[in-house]
């Protein structure tokens, strides 16, 4: 993993400047509330340091998937605008158009409206990446999440800006996969859950390289199951990569369940039974890792220095097929390596099963978390590299 050298928000005076961050800020929304504020609390270290040196702040992120270039009432920022004021315990107004920052008082924090209501968002179109420029003296590119996005707000403000810098969060985020994935202390294993083998090949193929296990889960597993020649009843599997994980195994160890929870459907109201590897039934479809596995699992995490986790091993929506998951993800907490765990079902197993505290560094990221496992070159990072090594501070 080689990320360019980046300058650093803390190293830049922003004092009486005009700094533009680019955050993310796309959270769940319901009942014209925000559901979860994760994504939001996450963000507040890097405004706060802005506002605590003076300057004045605007913050801008996408929400959801409207249609580019017109107003969403429903994918509006208002409620996150709310959610942000009462974190930083001061007002946050809602600004409509890129202009209306010009007057923004120092000391003063505003959230630009949904930046997918901007035509030429995500284009990555230079009219646009200009106009968000001019706004502002220092562009922050806080926004891990939509890192491996080439669009106006996250690389082409970035090309304009007098300069740029990555926020807190961005560094913290950088550091973490730096240290799992450039240099991991070993032994290493990575949980890989998800519904397909072709979705997480690159990934899988990646940390081959560095993983000396990978536990994987879902329907991943199930072709692995396959491929180690055991039935997987009405599972949901890609029997055109079993050939694949076959080879995938061959460079690294992938362990099998040796029991599983399987059902006849898949509902939150299905019954769940426990069966041995061998005695799948044709009608039945694996939904978690069964009770065995789990401890022996979670057992095997004891002596692990690095342990890197995107993905459940189950159906865990389902109550009855979270187990396996909670038992990996309590022991994952309980572990004393250096954990890193990243994906949107990922922090919902975390959230749901109280685990944050036992986490080194719980990562923000979905796309952009695969992507640099993967070995991408993240636009948006790439951008504050190159313009870092021709940096005047």
């Amino acid at each position: 993993m080689n990320l360019p050298p980046i300058t650093a928000m803390s190293e830049l005076d922003l004092s009486g400047k005009r700094v533009l961050i680019r955050a993310d800020l796309n959270v769940p929304l319901g009942g014209g509330s925000v559901n979860s504020d994760t994504r939001i609390r996450a963000s507040v270290p890097t405004i706060l340091r802005a506002v605590e040196q003076g300057a004045s702040v605007v913050v801008m992120s996408h929400l959801g998937r409207p249609c580019e270039g017109q107003f969403d009432p429903d994918a509006s920022l208002a409620p996150v605008a709310t959610r942000l004021a009462e974190l930083l315990a001061m007002p946050v107004p809602l600004l409509a158009e890129l202009e209306q920052a010009a007057d923004l008082a120092l000391g003063t924090v505003a959230l630009l409206e949904n930046v997918r209501f901007f035509s030429g968002e995500k284009a990555d179109e230079d009219e646009l990446a200009k106009r968000m420029a001019a706004i502002c003296d220092v562009f922050v590119m806080d926004a891990f999440g939509t890192a491996h996005r080439a669009q106006a707000s996250t690389h082409g403000v970035a090309r304009y800006a007098p300069k740029v810098c990555a926020g807190l969060l961005l560094e913290a985020e950088l550091q973490a996969f730096q240290q799992v994935l450039a240099q991991p202390a070993c032994p290493m294993v990575a949980i890989i859950g998800g519904a397909k083998v072709s979705t997480k090949l690159e990934v899988l193929g990646s940390l081959a390289t560095v993983a000396d296990r990978i536990i994987v889960g879902g329907g991943i597993a199930n072709t692995f199951i396959a491929a180690a020649g055991y039935s997987v009843g009405a599972s949901l599997y890609e029997a055109e990569l079993v050939e694949t994980a076959r080879q995938i195994t061959e460079r690294v160890d992938i362990p099998i369940p040796v029991d599983v929870m399987v059902a006849q459907k898949f509902a939150a109201d299905a019954v769940g039974v426990v069966k041995t590897i061998d005695d799948v039934a044709d009608d039945e479809m694996i939904l978690d890792i069964g009770p065995v596995t789990a401890r022996a699992w979670a057992e095997s995490l004891i002596d692990a220095q690095t342990i890197m986790w995107n993905g459940p091993v189950g159906v865990f929506e389902f109550p009855q097929f979270g187990q396996g998951t909670k038992v990996l993800g309590e022991a994952i907490a309980a572990s004393s390596a250096y954990s890193i765990a990243g994906g949107g079902d990922t922090l919902a197993a975390v959230e749901q099963y109280g685990l944050e505290k036992g986490i080194s560094y719980i990562s923000t990221g979905g796309g952009a978390f695969l992507e640099l496992v993967e070995g991408k070159t993240l636009p948006a990072v790439a951008v504050l590299g190159e313009r870092s090594a021709n940096a005047d501070l």
